[in-house]
């Protein structure tokens, strides 16, 4: 039993830290450029298409990885400037309604350019099999493993770009008052740009590491999206340290609770019923939460400091 909690809390870290991917483009992009970006979640979904494709002509998962986060990253920053750096001086309802439509295109233009059929990204064979962390007791996947890795790099590496670096401290002051940044000599519009490439970069490192576990299909970008707002919702819009928080929350909840809830429903109903429902009321745990958060803070569990 104890053993069992364990794997499912690294397994709740692995897909929290992958949220914190997420979420950490979209609360940058909404917190600095002020955009609702529905979208987002197309971004994780070219990323992982273009990680399949290039892995498929260069039979190499590092080179591939690395190609899509860069060809990401770029068309993130097209996309800003002949896109989004409009939408910044409409309503929010018309950036909501325009990045609509904008996942709609993906997922079209993906179907045209790699065809509907999900793409196979396969672990890499050194990362193939379990690691031993307890003798005898407890394998978990090195695949897994190292995702937790690589998403504890990328939170601490944000957070040394955010609050030790001049690049961060325009980020904060472009987020705090554009007008005044700009008077003082920030170049606002690179620095945007610099700010929704860097999301899409995230986007696509999230949708490369979890190719090789979920299917690259066509709309898998609609399903992380969800999560990804209840994260920002939790942890407080614009707030890395939120964002980081809330999605760890989420993970946790979503995947350690199905375990407790399952084997709590099982003492007392049937084992049908118990596996039906004890995810249910997981995934209603989380909107709980986000809902009591609402209530209780609206602001978010930390919210960003202008």
């Amino acid at each position: 039993m104890l053993y069992l909690l364990l794997e499912q809390g690294l397994n709740g870290l692995q897909y929290g830290l992958m949220l914190f991917l997420l979420a950490a483009g979209l609360t940058l992009v909404f917190g600095i450029m002020d955009v609702i970006n529905l979208a987002h979640g197309s971004l994780y979904m070219i990323g992982a298409f273009l990680a399949a494709a290039f892995y498929q002509h260069l039979e190499n998962y590092l080179a591939a990885l690395l190609l899509a986060i860069l060809a990401t990253a770029l068309i993130g920053a097209l996309l800003e400037q002949t896109l989004y750096r409009r939408l910044q001086k409409m309503s929010h309802l018309s950036q909501v309604l325009a990045t609509f439509a904008l996942i709609l295109i993906a997922n079209e233009s993906v179907k045209i350019i790699f065809g509907a059929q999900p793409l196979m990204l396969p672990v890499p064979e050194m990362l193939y099999g379990p690691i031993e962390l307890v003798e005898d007791e407890l394998y978990y996947p090195r695949f897994r493993m190292l995702i937790i890795v690589v998403g504890v790099l990328v939170a601490l590496g944000l957070y040394l770009l955010v609050n030790r670096t001049r690049i961060g401290m325009w980020m904060r002051a472009g987020a705090s008052n554009p007008g005044m940044a700009a008077v003082m000599g920030v170049r606002i519009q690179p620095l945007f740009t610099f700010v929704f490439a860097l999301g899409a970069g995230l986007c696509a490192l999230a949708g490369a590491l979890l190719g090789p576990l979920l299917a690259v299909n066509v709309g898998m970008g609609e399903s992380i999206l969800i999560p990804a707002f209840e994260v920002i919702v939790i942890g407080g819009i614009g707030s890395m340290r939120g964002a980081l928080v809330g999605s760890l929350l989420v993970g946790m909840i979503d995947t350690v609770g199905r375990v407790l809830l399952t084997l709590l429903l099982k003492a007392v109903s049937d084992p049908a019923t118990a596996n039906s429902v004890g995810p249910t009321l997981a995934s209603m745990a989380v909107s709980l939460l986000m809902v009591a958060v609402l209530y209780f803070r609206p602001q978010g569990l930390f919210p960003a400091r202008g």
